[in-house]
């Protein structure tokens, strides 16, 4: 008899987007590289200085969906001016993108994020001047064409590098390979930077909800202990703050299978700033939060009354820096942190306590303390901070 979530997976398999939906993206994408590129030659022909115009990804434009609970890009924009000295360098490097994505779309293929870097970068004829100093420059250009043009970075063809895992009462579907997440041994299956539904298709689940750990060191704990096994679960790591290929698979088995995700990381403004992210999305993608964020997800721990409750010993204490205050004090003051008293709590039971410490320090009390008592005890009581 099929399970619960299998039976999900065979409904979804009914209303999952065809192959075609994948070529009218790109060639949305396209028709929008056109646009951008026409209003240049036009402003251009008619003696008008070229510009282009890009939505502003910042703090001061980002607003807070309350009824959503999801962190949403605002209307304000920028221009790029090329006869302005402040702007041309960038104009000059939007461009420099934007002919390097449509030569990707024309040729079908995909590159990462360091290749596009590559890719734009010369210097430039008759001076000493590159077109991009660093990668992160590069970078940043790329996510501002995301926004221009209303695609996001996987319709542009280009990808990150993996820096994510997961195993767990799965198989999944990726680019027409099989790959059964029960059978990964010790290192998993490594998370794409594109998962979307194109992409990556989902098989014959019957886990009942998802553990997402802070870093690979705890999840090889789990792993090692076949705690997905043991508690029919889906385990998945992200390397510290998950990037977006993880993000993302966290919300298609959230949304897609109905699978609760459970957060366990460290008792630091860190993890608790990525389960921010993980909950309502982030300031840089706030373009991206609807697909990117659950709102649903829950904080496991690592909670500062476990230091008590846990009995635990001095020596996982880490003393809080002026760093961790600062970002502390400012996470207590998110909206979606702000008028929750259980968060309010915890921040500052932490603060008076003067230290942070990692999930890592449950192995004090025994090697597999964290897989055989504290999850487990957590979820049977309902343990946590939503």
């Amino acid at each position: 008899m099929a399970t619960k979530a299998q039976r999900k997976v065979s409904r979804k398999k009914t209303a999952r987007r065809s192959p075609a939906s994948a070529a009218q993206r790109t060639a949305r994408t396209m028709t929008n590289l056109s646009t951008l590129a026409q209003g240049v030659v036009k402003s251009s022909l008619a003696g008008r200085e070229p510009r282009l115009e890009i939505p502003t990804r910042s703090a001061a434009n980002t607003r807070w969906n309350k009824s959503r609970r999801i962190l949403q890009m605002g209307t304000s924009t920028q221009e790029r001016q090329l006869f302005n000295l402040g702007q041309a360098r960038r104009f000059m490097q939007t461009m420099l993108h934007a002919s390097s994505v449509k030569d990707l779309l024309e040729a079908e293929k995909t590159l990462s994020l360091r290749a596009m870097f590559y890719k734009s970068l010369h210097t430039i004829s008759g001076t000493q001047e590159k077109t991009f100093d660093e990668q992160s420059e590069s970078d940043g250009i790329l996510e501002d064409l995301e926004v221009a043009l209303g695609s996001l970075r996987e319709e542009l063809h280009i990808f990150a590098k993996k820096a994510g895992t997961m195993v767990g009462n799965i198989t999944v579907i990726d680019t027409g390979d099989e790959i059964n997440c029960r059978k990964m041994g010790s290192g998993g299956y490594a998370i794409p930077s594109i998962v979307e539904p194109d992409v990556i298709q989902f098989k014959d689940c019957e886990a009942d909800y998802i553990l997402h750990v802070e870093k690979n060191t705890v999840w090889s704990r789990f792993n090692e202990d076949r705690f997905w096994e043991k508690h029919n679960c889906i385990l998945t790591e992200g390397g510290g703050q998950p990037p977006r290929g993880v993000r993302r698979m966290l919300h298609r088995l959230h949304n897609e299978l109905g699978l609760p995700v459970y957060c366990l990381l460290d008792c630091d403004p860190w993890g608790h700033y990525i389960y921010s992210v993980i909950k309502q999305g982030s300031i840089s993608l706030a373009f991206e939060s609807q697909r990117l964020a659950i709102p649903d997800a829950r904080f496991l721990g690592l909670r500062s009354e476990d230091y008590e409750r846990c009995e635990l010993s001095d020596d996982v204490q880490i003393a809080l820096n002026q760093r961790d205050i600062t970002r502390a004090k400012q996470i207590m003051n998110y909206p979606w942190f702000k008028d929750k008293r259980v968060w309010q709590r915890e921040i500052r039971q932490m603060l008076d306590h003067g230290f942070k410490m990692e999930v890592e320090s449950l192995i004090t009390k025994d090697i597999s303390y964290v897989t055989a008592e504290y999850v487990p005890r957590r979820l049977q009581e309902r343990s946590w901070i939503d």
